[in-house]
């Protein structure tokens, strides 16, 4: 009896923390998108409406057999205005409400056209760690027995604006570890938010066992960090000790103030900053590679404004969180506390969340389609 008690009285303080959190999210929708900016402000003139030259045709084709593969029931949940706040509902639990056509209501050829809008749009990298995600939350559900709250086909997909060669739209992906923002405007394109993670980030047994994610991300990073001199190290290390969580810009938290932080990288040598870039461009490069160059591109120019901070201790076995920040980038990596199938207090190299952002008021290309309807008004959301 007094077991019994104490399971209902855990699932009543669940059901309180649930709603507390959705209270908290919905309050967050109705703040007007500002987007993450430092204490300066906006800067002017960042982002310009301009051709890139790399084709979005093969995107706007892959997404136009998608919509043609789906009922009329089925497009109108998953199809939205190009300008809709639909774009802002994304989340990694998977108590809020998703909107779009789920992979798990698919037949095989849609979930193909699905794959194939994916494949269109990502890199063959970015298109195999989104996959793997996916299955990494399969072995979830079978490590906790939980198949409603996590599967590898909990995942949504939705379609904001009509595909153009010239007007604004994007596509949507939603789930848990897993969710990719794609907006695109003639032939730019602004993939953020981007977020990735996973636990397990190893399947050591089940349906998918040998599925590893997000090493790279990892790896890479530690290696960095370890190439800074003690000098450097003073500058960017903000904290010897890892709490359970540091990421600051994950679901619902569009309109953040935050400051730089950390060492610039103007403070780097040659080959510092080489390396450092390329630690970048292992999460532009999950686009494809025509798209990611030119967000590399944009990324080098404004190197000499780009902060690397760390938290946590830099051995080979460390759990720690670092961000990369920019007026164009913002990059979050976080060891996190253990949650499913058990909660843990500590950190662990086992549950991985990061974040990729556009700052300055320009994820989910919010800042060009502002300037693409002040160019062309017509009625519209705002």
């Amino acid at each position: 009896m007094i077991r019994l008690l104490i399971v209902l009285g855990l699932l009543l303080v669940v059901s309180s923390d649930l709603k507390a959190q959705r209270r908290n999210f919905d309050a967050s929708l109705a703040e007007p998108y500002r987007g993450i900016v430092t204490s300066d402000g906006i800067p002017k003139g960042l982002f310009k409406i301009e051709s890139t030259g790399v084709s979005t045709e093969p995107v706007m084709n892959a997404a136009i057999k998608f919509l043609d593969s789906l009922t009329p029931e089925q497009r109108e949940t998953t199809l939205f205005p190009a300008d809709d706040l639909e774009w802002r509902k994304w989340a990694n639990q998977h108590f809020y409400k998703r909107q779009g056509f789920s992979f798990q209501q698919m037949t095989d050829t849609q979930r193909d056209v699905a794959f194939d809008l994916l494949k269109a749009s990502l890199s063959a990298k970015g298109l195999r760690t989104s996959k793997d995600i996916m299955k990494l939350n399969g072995t979830l559900a079978e490590l906790a027995g939980d198949f409603e709250e996590y599967g590898e086909w909990l995942y949504h997909i939705t379609i904001m604006g009509e595909p153009s060669g010239t007007k604004p739209w994007g596509w949507q992906l939603d789930g848990h570890h897993l969710v990719i923002n794609y907006f695109i405007l003639g032939d730019q394109v602004v993939m953020s938010p981007v977020f990735m993670g996973s636990e397990p980030v190893e399947a050591k047994a089940g349906k998918f066992k040998g599925t590893i994610v997000m090493q790279e991300e990892q790896n890479a990073g530690l290696a960095f960090v370890q190439t800074l001199t003690e000098q450097q190290l003073d500058t960017a290390v903000l904290s010897r000790q890892k709490p359970g969580t540091n990421n600051l810009t994950e679901a619902f938290r569009d309109n953040v103030d935050l400051d730089y932080a950390g060492i610039c990288a103007s403070k780097f040598t040659t080959e510092q900053q080489k390396q450092f870039l390329s630690l970048v461009g292992k999460y532009v490069g999950n686009m494809r590679e025509g798209h990611a160059k030119v967000k590399m591109s944009e990324v080098e120019s404004h190197l000499s404004e780009t902060y690397f901070a760390w938290i946590g201790d830099i051995q080979e076995d460390s759990v720690f969180y670092y961000r990369i920040h920019s007026p164009v980038i913002l990059i979050e990596f976080d060891h996190q506390r253990r949650i499913a199938p058990r909660r843990g207090r500590q950190a662990t190299r086992d549950h991985i969340h990061s974040v990729v952002r556009t700052p300055n008021g320009n994820d989910y290309g919010k800042d060009l389609l502002r300037q693409h309807y002040e160019d062309h008004p017509h009625d519209h959301k705002k």
